[in-house]
């Protein structure tokens, strides 16, 4: 006798049924579990192995230290000279700069002084290989009783290289910018360069680095604006040039800035420098 259009086989009741379904969604689950965890490792071998070669392609050709450029700068001007004090990394510290004169802070030095018609005195405090961490000890560095009028900021790119969170990093940013505005110093950010524009580093760990930077950079300007800083977005201002001339705007090792490669950073940060010495953000 057949069995009605809508009747189940007996081999197939709706217990059974729903079992066999649980025990295939089980499968299929647990097999999608394993490949999205197999994904992850891989990719993360991936990356952990392009950062390897992104570390033999830049080495370390400049060393680790800085040049002192520290002095006062056009001192033939005349006047009372203008404090400026440089903190951060080793763009701060102007790595890959030959020339004293072609780092970043005296380029941000001779600027502002050919403006304003005053010499400025130059005292840098930025370490090479610093991350946002490392800047109460720059500030802890300094004398008690020195007050500059200006202090420049540049940190960030080794908080993304070293994987630091970017509430910890933004946080780091804060406290040191809320301790100068506390001796009445005048702070100007540059915020995190885009690491979208470092060619020694493989794909897709480049576009990690860039997108990582990117939300760094725009945490930081929401960061010194709410404690009283101008924040300068270096990779807006001077990110499309080092993208589009790497040849140019890189140093030997194509990872630190060269002396047109400070120059052009210097440009986008001295306009904020001269802002904050006329009307110091509140």
């Amino acid at each position: 006798m057949r069995s009605a259009p809508h009747e189940f086989h007996p081999a197939f009741t709706p217990l059974r049924c729903n079992v066999a379904v649980e025990r295939k969604t089980a499968i299929v689950a647990t097999s999608v579990i394993t490949g999205v965890g197999a994904a992850v490792l891989s990719g993360r071998a991936l990356l952990a192995r392009q950062a390897a070669v992104a570390r033999r392609r830049i080495g370390k050709p400049l060393g680790e230290q800085g040049i002192d450029a520290d002095r006062v700068w056009r001192p033939g001007l005349g006047g009372e000279p203008v404090e400026l004090l440089v903190l951060g990394d080793s763009i701060a510290a102007g790595l890959g700069a030959e020339r004293r004169k072609d780092t970043l802070g005296a380029r941000i030095a001779k600027g502002v002084a050919k403006i304003i018609g005053r010499p400025v005195r130059l005292t840098t405090r930025a370490v090479v290989g610093a991350s946002t961490s490392a800047l109460g000890d720059q500030i802890d560095g300094l004398d008690p009783d020195y007050r500059p009028d200006v202090a420049v900021i540049v940190v960030g790119g080794n908080d993304v290289t070293h994987r630091v969170p970017i509430s910890q990093s933004v946080e780091h940013l804060t406290h040191a910018i809320q301790r100068l505005r506390g001796r009445d110093i005048a702070v100007v950010v540059g915020t995190c360069p885009d690491l979208g524009a470092l060619r020694p580093v493989p794909q897709p760990l480049r576009h990690l680095g860039s997108r990582i930077s990117r939300a760094l950079a725009h945490a930081q300007a929401d960061a010194a604006r709410a404690a009283g800083a101008l924040p300068v977005s270096l990779r807006r201002a001077v990110g499309p040039v080092f993208i589009s001339h790497p040849d140019e705007m890189f140093s030997l090792d194509r990872f630190h800035p060269s002396a047109l490669g400070y120059r052009r950073t210097a440009e986008a940060l001295i306009p904020a420098v001269l802002a904050q010495l006329q009307h110091p953000a509140a």
